[in-house]
């Protein structure tokens, strides 16, 4: 038999329900699109037209947001240069596309494990299956990013198509208090998120092929505004030189000729001028470059960069 309490706790439970259905059906992300209402007798290729042009909407919708996102980007790298961290926070798909763009980030640019940061709500397990309940805890994402020591000189991004998931808004809001920096990004305007950040994104993508289904024009947006926010911030800590990656790890066989294809266009130098600098570099880019543009050796080009705290360009101009 079921108690009062049980019956209680119940009822209260399917109001929230309603309610959260109930706002659901407010966000354009959600809205469901009649017209496509058969798209499953399509033929398809016909389907398949359909998702292309749906697509094509997202890189306009991103660009309208461009004053927004050159904000917060310049923010983030504000802070990351007085040695603060990159921090996305979401749950499901919005949480699974930071912490694969925090993945890319050491390889790429040569970052250290703990300089960008992918949170998840449910920890590793949600990134190949559904961690129940882990979205609508506000607590799970307090004590993750206590579990990372949070501190004011770091970046908290909440990513959330809905711009309403409590994990990725509580993130936010305990971040804010803790004197973070906050950006929020959803795909719906006027969004809780964007409210609570220091920095409200809101690409609208408009409604998906699939009703409920914010994997698609959503998480494409989603993942366009990251690769902004982390490789612009790079390039403005001195990541790059021009458009080349000088802080590229070589780890394997396809980036170490990558590093000396880099050196090459760099320097314009002779094969065999790029690898004596690489080799006397200890296989680092930077320092290889600066040898062979400034005409110095290893101890002093490695001495210059520092001072220039790892800016080429500046370490060229000494």
């Amino acid at each position: 038999m079921t108690s009062p309490y049980d019956a209680e706790d119940a009822e209260g439970l399917a109001q929230d329900i309603e309610q959260l259905r109930a706002q659901l059906a407010t966000l354009t992300t959600e809205a469901y699109r009649p017209e496509l209402a058969e798209i499953d007798r399509l033929p398809t290729y016909e389907i398949a037209r359909i998702m292309n042009g749906d697509d094509r909407s997202v890189p306009g919708a991103v660009a309208a947001q461009l004053p927004a996102i050159v904000a917060a980007i310049d923010a983030t790298a504000e802070r990351m240069a007085r040695g603060g961290r990159l921090v996305y926070a979401g749950a499901g798909t919005a949480g699974r596309i930071g912490v694969l763009d925090a993945s890319e980030c050491p390889p790429t640019f040569n970052t250290g494990p703990d300089e960008v940061i992918g949170l998840i709500a449910g920890g590793s397990d949600a990134l190949t299956c559904a961690v129940e309940g882990a979205e609508d805890s506000v607590e799970l994402a307090v004590r993750d990013l206590e579990g990372i020591g949070l501190g004011a000189d770091d970046t908290v991004v909440g990513v959330s198509a809905s711009g309403r998931t409590p994990y990725a808004l509580g993130a936010v809001e305990h971040a804010r208090a803790a004197g973070a920096l906050t950006i929020g990004l959803s795909c719906n305007s006027g969004s809780a998120l964007a409210a609570a950040a220091d920095h409200g994104i809101e690409v609208v993508v408009g409604p998906e092929l699939l009703t409920g289904s914010t994997r698609l024009k959503a998480g494409t947006a989603q993942k366009l505004v990251l690769n902004m926010l982390s490789t612009i911030t790079m390039i403005r800590l001195g990541k790059t030189y021009g458009n080349l990656m000088v802080d590229v790890r070589a780890s394997n066989d396809k980036l170490r000729a990558r590093s000396r294809r880099i050196v090459s266009l760099a320097t314009g130098a002779p094969v065999e001028e790029v690898e004596a600098a690489l080799t006397a570099a200890d296989g680092e880019v930077k320092p290889a470059i600066l040898m062979l543009l400034a005409d110095v050796d290893a101890p002093t080009a490695t001495a210059r960069l520092d001072k220039a705290s790892g800016h080429l360009r500046a370490a060229l101009r000494e």
